[in-house]
């Protein structure tokens, strides 16, 4: 039985009137609004205090399975892309071992198209003798969130009448609740922590140490052909380690102990056999250290030793260790790609500099799909400069509000090729941010066609949104912008404004949106198209780097606003905090997968820089109000089939100008937030998704089963466009 496709999370948009011979991209979007209205992203789960997921990973059986490529531990590896599925025929059962007694609150459900019609879900003590804490005859499948009220370590699904003519089938079995005190955590401690081994096999990145711990299954660690070899890692601080899960390639271990160590140098053992089995091993243990390694004495093959995965769990909550991230000061190097200009400097060698990039990045030909990246700094202070804005080029000022640094002169984007016979709409990936411009004409002009924010400007004059040629751009954002002038539209296709002041608005084509915007045309779609909302339901500003009264750098993070309408700054300040720069890691040209992991697992935040990054392990966001800030348009590549990014359930994190680019063998997911399943409320604190672009082919071959998945409740996405 093969697996039912999942909905496409992205809708096609409206194709452009005109467009050249190099548009044969796809464009597909998920428009700001709809999600800003709603505030709360996915509606699909309901949110309850459903409590810790407790089941993922854990050691799960079932009565039958249909095949072996569907295990009884698909349904609890956290990919919806796996499954369990039984024999075709009743009863069937799934069963997980939380590895303790645990209150269990919720059970949720994610069923392939064979689903239950009659099941219950039970409890048990020692996976033995059942209490049931639901019972249904009436399923209907798709997603169940379950309440339950049940104490157990066994938590199981219990069929009894199929659907279907086929078995039972689940992607996902998530137990939710709360573990008794000392019990064994669900987190892998290990996970992007530092890891060693004693030999690689062929001493390059494919058979790695990190490999182990990168959350990759389909990435490995192996050694070379020898007794005895092992793997370690390093925790960051001294754990009471409580579980180990050895998660075998056909290269295991026969012979192996688990040892812990406090000082990486005398080991006690905590585990060992002499008749490892390979596949999963799901090992309870009892010790303490800061370091754990496998040891391994004798081989099960002629081959080395070699893991997917090597993951530690702990008692307790798992924090990263403090620190400061490395290498990282208040003043950082930017690296080579970031002009940062000082209104000290000579306005000829400023432009000078502005020329040189804009003629390297403003070709459509030559530049749209090219590898160059580049962002503009301008500290505080006036400057007397005009700067074309051409592909992959940020351009923003270093002030804490936008009068910070002012323009005499435009920062612009035209039909700038000839060759497009004024032709604005593959005017992508570029954007402009935090300062004041007195338009050389008393008119700035941004023609663009999507991916290029205009956000915390102070336009002192007009703003046009059309080519000088009147050629066509198709679509673009506005967002806590003033402009005490006049924004035309004219021949740009489709619009949307947010939480900004206009003198006015002139012009409409096919849709033009307006949300918290004084000074928006009234409602009046479909004749002429203007959707009019007066304020915004829930919103919340971009984090943005700015230089201190000191000369130190740091990232401001503008306060969540309800019903807001209005530049977050209009009062003269933003509401909010800020951070210093030795919180961030500077992510620059060269930096590896593992090395990002790292500073994220120390607890750092990111600040990538303009360039294009290849991942060959997943980064992932785990810890709360995380900021990963880009500039310059920095563009993510997955390799190898990993997942490029993954934000866990938690509060507050916020994504911002990042680019993700498919690779060439199929990623299940370009960005995820959330597992299946979660339930928890971050209404208060939201995460954000800000000026973030996904593409799936166009800049090279690229394969991907989806952009963005969305799992968490309470995400706010603010500026996405999906190709």
């Amino acid at each position: 039985m093969s697996p039912t496709p999942r909905a496409a999370l992205t809708k096609t948009l409206w194709r452009p009137r005109r467009h050249s011979r190099r548009r044969l991209l796809v464009l597909a979007v998920v428009l700001a609004l709809l999600l800003s209205l709603v505030g709360a992203l996915r509606a699909a789960i309901p949110a309850a205090a459903a409590g810790t997921l407790l089941s993922q990973g854990k050691t799960t059986t079932a009565s039958s399975v249909e095949n072996a490529g569907t295990p009884a531990a698909s349904a609890v590896d956290g990919d919806t892309g796996t499954r369990w599925s039984s024999a075709a025929s009743d009863p069937q059962w799934l069963q997980v071992d939380l590895g303790a007694s645990a209150a269990i609150s919720q059970v949720s459900l994610n069923w392939e198209a064979a689903y239950a019609r009659s099941f219950s879900i039970q409890t048990s003590a020692d996976g033995s003798t059942w209490t049931s804490v639901y019972s249904t005859t009436t399923s209907t499948g798709g997603i169940q969130n379950l309440t339950v009220s049940g104490t157990g370590r066994y938590v199981r699904m219990y069929g009894t009448v199929r659907a279907t003519v086929y078995g039972y089938s689940l992607w996902e079995f998530g137990v939710y609740g709360t573990a008794s005190t000392g019990s064994c955590g669900t987190t892998n401690a290990a996970l992007n922590r530092p890891a060693t081994a004693s030999s690689t096999e062929d001493g390059t990145a494919a058979s790695a140490a990190a490999n182990a711990v990168d959350g990759n299954t389909g990435t490995r660690w192996s050694s070379t052909f020898a007794d005895p070899s092992w793997l370690q890692v390093d925790l960051g601080s001294s754990q009471t380690v409580c579980a180990v899960t050895l998660n075998w390639e056909a290269a295991y271990g026969r012979s192996f102990s688990i040892q812990t160590s406090a000082d990486g140098s005398t080991w006690t053992s905590v585990y060992s056999t002499t008749t490892g089995t390979g596949g999963i091993q799901n090992l309870s243990v009892s010790g303490t250290g800061r370091y754990v390694r496998m040891y391994g004495t004798v081989r099960a093959t002629t081959y080395g030793y070699s893991l997917w995965e090597f993951a530690v769990f702990t008692t307790g909550t798992v924090t990263p260790p403090a620190g400061t991230c490395p290498t990282q000061s208040d003043t950082p190097n930017f690296g080579s790609n970031v002009r940062i200009f000082d209104p000290s400097m000579s306005a000829a060698t400023i432009q000078a500099q502005l020329d040189a990039d804009f003629n390297a990045q403003k070709d459509t030909n030559t530049a749209q799909f090219a590898s160059g990246r580049v962002a503009h700094l301008f500290k505080p202070g006036t400057y007397n400069v005009t700067d074309n804005v051409g592909f992959y080029t940020s351009v923003a000022g270093l002030g804490q509000d936008p009068g910070g640094v002012v323009i005499n002169g435009d920062v612009t984007v035209d039909a700038f090729n000839a060759s497009d016979a004024g032709n604005a709409t593959q005017n992508f990936w570029r954007s402009v941010e935090n300062l004041a411009i007195n338009p050389s004409s008393g008119t700035d002009r941004w023609a663009v066609a999507q991916a290029a924010p205009f956000r915390r400007i102070d336009v002192r004059g007009s703003l046009n949104l059309y080519p000088a040629s009147y050629g066509w751009a198709s679509g673009g954002y506005i967002a806590d912008t003033k402009v005490s002038g006049q924004v035309a539209s004219a021949s740009q296709q489709q619009w949307y404004s947010r939480d900004s002041n206009f003198g006015s608005w002139n012009g409409a084509n096919w849709n033009m949106v307006f949300s918290g915007v004084n000074g928006a045309p009234a409602q009046s779609f479909p004749n002429p198209p203007m959707t009019t909302l007066a304020t915004t339901p829930i919103s919340r500003d971009v984090p943005y780097l700015y230089l201190d009264s000191t000369g130190k750098y740091r990232v401001f993070l503008p306060s969540l606003r309800s019903n807001a309408s209005g530049p977050s700054w209009a009062a003269g300040s933003t509401p909010g905090t800020s951070l210093p720069m030795s919180q961030f890691y500077v992510v620059k040209t060269g930096d590896t997968a593992a090395t990002i992991n790292a500073a994220l697992s120390n607890g750092c935040n990111l600040f990538f820089t303009p360039g294009v990054y290849h991942v060959s392990q997943t980064l992932n966001v785990t810890k709360a109000n995380t900021v990963v800030l880009g500039i310059g348009m920095p563009t993510i590549i997955p390799d190898s089939g990993v997942n490029a990014m993954s934000v866990a359930d938690v509060d507050g994190v916020r994504l911002k100008g990042l680019l993700f680019d498919a690779g060439t063998t199929n990623s299940q997911s370009l960005l995820t937030v959330g597992a299946v399943g979660s339930t928890a409320s971050h209404a208060s604190n939201p995460t954000t998704i800000q000026d973030v672009f996904f593409r799936i082919g166009g800049a090279g071959a690229g394969k991907a089963t989806n952009s963005l998945i969305v799992n968490s409740n309470d995400v706010i996405i603010d500026h996405i466009w999906a190709w």
